[in-house]
């Protein structure tokens, strides 16, 4: 007979599962960790999208404001990022036949920058005033003489790098002097001197930029000419002028189209010795400085006209065809540096 069956109630002893015999507790079972947001894309889409909602509606205003800003940003930066891509694919896929670029061997540039044209019949008198056509301001005795000094110096600096492509730059700047460019002048004048004694070095990887009408064309249209004949862009680039114009060359131009400082050098000369023609010539400088300052790739105001003074012939600007990687460059027009990715970035 079992003397337990007419209990009420049958006693269990032990709780099911552990039990703690020292503490006589039973330990507390862990709790479930909640689920997060994130725990998967879909839901934390989910999660984020039902945020903004739910910002939106107490501050509209605020959500629209901060959501227009995040648009405008990311598009700036995939604008920016295409640009540098395209110019990067652009500038190999002009590497294929790069054998084909007639003095692709070149490296460095140095530009000689032209400040008037040959007009005489005979290349006996080249430092005769009387044989270049001169602008009222250049009417000084000794200023014939500095063209011929720049003319030496880039052709000497030229014959100390084999690796360097001497550029004379300057366009038909002058009605009265006819169709003739202060480039082709300073070439001709260089052949007529048998190139300084530096003729089989030199003579062959000395050419022309014929259609600058300012200093920072100067610059600006002589790399790209670089690009032209070699196929790639100056390592290192020596511009030759007058001592007094070092400020203009060696920091607002090269700022402007964002060449690396240590790879830019000047080599200036001094200006026309007379007393007269010194002071006139220092304080005219700091005028277009000035300018320059104000408008760094002399695209407004006074610059431009003065350039469109400088094409009296109208000629079509070839550039940038050859250069296509500064097309962005050639078509800025702004206060501050050029904002995308150039070559030698």
């Amino acid at each position: 007979m079992n003397i337990y069956a007419n209990s009420p109630k049958a006693y269990v002893a032990y709780t099911k599962g552990d039990f703690d015999l020292e503490s006589g507790r039973q330990p507390k079972r862990p709790r479930k960790s909640k689920r997060s947001h994130f725990s998967s894309p879909l839901k934390m889409i989910e999660y984020i999208g039902n945020r903004l909602r739910y910002y939106y509606k107490l501050h509209p205003i605020l959500v629209f404001f901060i959501s227009l800003c995040f648009g405008i940003t990311i598009l700036t930066i995939f604008s920016l990022y295409e640009s540098r891509h395209r110019n990067i694919t652009e500038y190999r896929k002009s590497d294929i036949g790069f054998e084909d670029y007639p003095f692709s061997k070149l490296r460095n540039l140095v530009m000689v920058a032209g400040h008037s044209v040959y007009t005489s019949s005979s290349c006996g008198k080249i430092e005769n005033e009387e044989s270049w056509f001169l602008e009222s301001y250049q009417k000084h005795p000794g200023q014939a003489s500095t063209f011929v000094s720049h003319i030496q110096n880039g052709v000497a600096i030229a014959a100390k790098d084999d690796s360097a492509l001497l550029l004379f730059s300057g366009g038909e700047t002058r009605k009265d002097a006819g169709p003739r460019s202060e480039a082709q002048s300073y070439w001709t004048v260089a052949e007529s001197k048998g190139w300084f004694g530096n003729q089989e070095s030199v003579r062959w990887r000395a050419l022309t930029e014929e259609h600058a009408r300012d200093s920072f064309e100067n610059l600006l249209f002589s790399v790209c000419r670089f690009r032209e004949l070699t196929g790639t862009y100056p390592h290192n680039i020596t511009v030759v002028s007058y001592d007094f114009k070092e400020e203009r060359f060696a920091n607002l131009h090269r700022s402007a189209i964002g060449f690396p400082e240590w790879r830019f050098f000047f080599s200036g000369t001094p200006a026309a010795t007379n007393s007269g023609s010194k002071e006139p010539a220092l304080k005219g400088e700091a005028s277009v400085r000035a300018q320059f300052q104000q408008d760094p790739y002399g695209c407004r105001g006074s610059l431009s006209r003065k350039k469109l003074g400088r094409d009296p012939f109208h000629r079509s600007i070839p550039y940038p065809k050859g250069c296509p990687e500064l097309e962005g460059l050639f078509r800025y027009c702004g206060e501050a540096p050029y904002p995308a990715s150039l070559p030698w970035m």
